[in-house]
């Protein structure tokens, strides 16, 4: 039996403890996924927050099928969609104003720091110029480290539609890193 059915028979006897287990295990992943999505801390906070919330609003008619943490990507990839429905380049202005700061002399940031935030810049630029599909299988596969056969059962989509994603995206971002366009 895996550890997700035992946590979740926990949670639903009214275990506290095995609430807290779950969302110590998967709180991490959720928020790193927002964040990859959500360039703003802040809002990637309560992105994660929130597709906790989420869950545990429904809980009682949850029915465990597979891995909970799938059920929580998609959760998470819904309330990051909206967001960018809401501030599609606010995220991006940020960090930019940051790095301008920096370079105008007026910011705080080690010269290292300098270089890896625009390395950062540029690589959230070129993810964010990827279609919404390949974006969204990137971020899963080469940010969150995720199997291609979860990334298909998150999306609801083929396996064979995973690869092929994965095969552009990279194709994409290595063209638009080394100075071309994605898409």
């Amino acid at each position: 039996m895996d550890q997700d059915i035992r946590l979740i028979r926990r949670m639903k006897a009214g275990d506290d403890g095995a609430i807290e287990e779950f969302v110590a295990k998967y709180y991490p992943r959720i928020l790193q996924y927002c964040r990859l999505h959500i360039h703003d801390r802040g809002y990637a906070e309560d992105a994660a927050q929130e597709t906790f919330e989420k869950f545990f609003r429904s809980f009682a008619q949850y029915r465990h099928y597979g891995k909970a943490g799938n059920y929580l990507y998609v959760i998470a990839g819904n309330l990051c969609r909206d967001f960018y429905r809401k501030r599609t380049e606010r995220a991006r202005e940020i960090l930019t104003e940051e790095l301008l700061a920096v370079q105008a002399g007026s910011g705080e940031m080690p010269e290292g720091e300098i270089e890896r935030a625009q390395e950062r810049l540029a690589v959230e630029t070129a993810v964010d110029r990827l279609s919404p599909e390949l974006k969204e299988v990137a971020i899963l596969a080469f940010f969150q480290g995720r199997k291609q056969t979860e990334i298909a059962r998150i999306l609801g989509i083929g396996l064979p539609l995973v690869k092929y994603r994965i095969r552009r995206a990279r194709e994409c971002l290595a063209k638009a890193l080394d100075g071309g366009e994605s898409r």
